[in-house]
């Protein structure tokens, strides 16, 4: 995998990564569509995620948490607002509290998921939406770009399996 770039965008409220895959963009497509595939990588490799629930489907909706290194658990939420497979995936993301309830004060963030043939080879960028100026340098201060690198540095392992079998 290699990160193309990340830009943060403060007029357009937006921070984007864009990275590569060696892999088709049908197989790119099944590490979001399949929550056992997507909880090998949506965390950073220190804070795992496991997904509770996940509705793959317009207006479908996730919930999951992220366990710490010392057992900590940080939960969020999607609401998968577009599906275009295996082109494109949108959808809300927010913090949730211990009930899996959204956290308002921490408001929510809009994400949009490209994916791009480029022939055996699959560009995936991710383009998350802020509600404000505050929110996106919040995120930002809380390690968003380290932990999306992280995460996704995992994935090539997961693409690797199926060349294997």
């Amino acid at each position: 995998m290699t990160v193309i770039s990340t830009e943060k965008d403060a007029e357009a409220l937006s921070f984007r990564l864009v990275t590569e895959f060696y892999a088709g963009i049908e197989r790119v497509w099944r590490i979001w569509a399949d929550p056992r595939q997507l909880e090998r990588w949506w965390g950073p490799p220190t804070w795992p995620a496991t997904f509770e629930a996940y509705d793959f489907t317009p207006g479908g909706r996730a919930a999951y948490f992220m366990t710490g290194p010392d057992g900590e658990r940080s939960r969020g939420w999607w609401r998968i607002t577009g599906l275009d497979a295996p082109h494109r995936l949108t959808f809300d993301d927010g913090f949730a509290d211990e009930n899996g309830d959204p956290v308002a004060e921490m408001g929510e963030t809009h994400a949009t998921v490209t994916l791009e043939d480029l022939g055996g080879r699959t560009r995936m960028t991710m383009v998350t939406a802020f509600e404000s100026l505050e929110q996106l340098d919040q995120m930002v201060a809380m390690g968003m770009e380290e932990g999306l690198k992280l995460a996704l540095g995992q994935v090539d392992a997961l693409l690797a399996e199926d060349a294997q079998v």
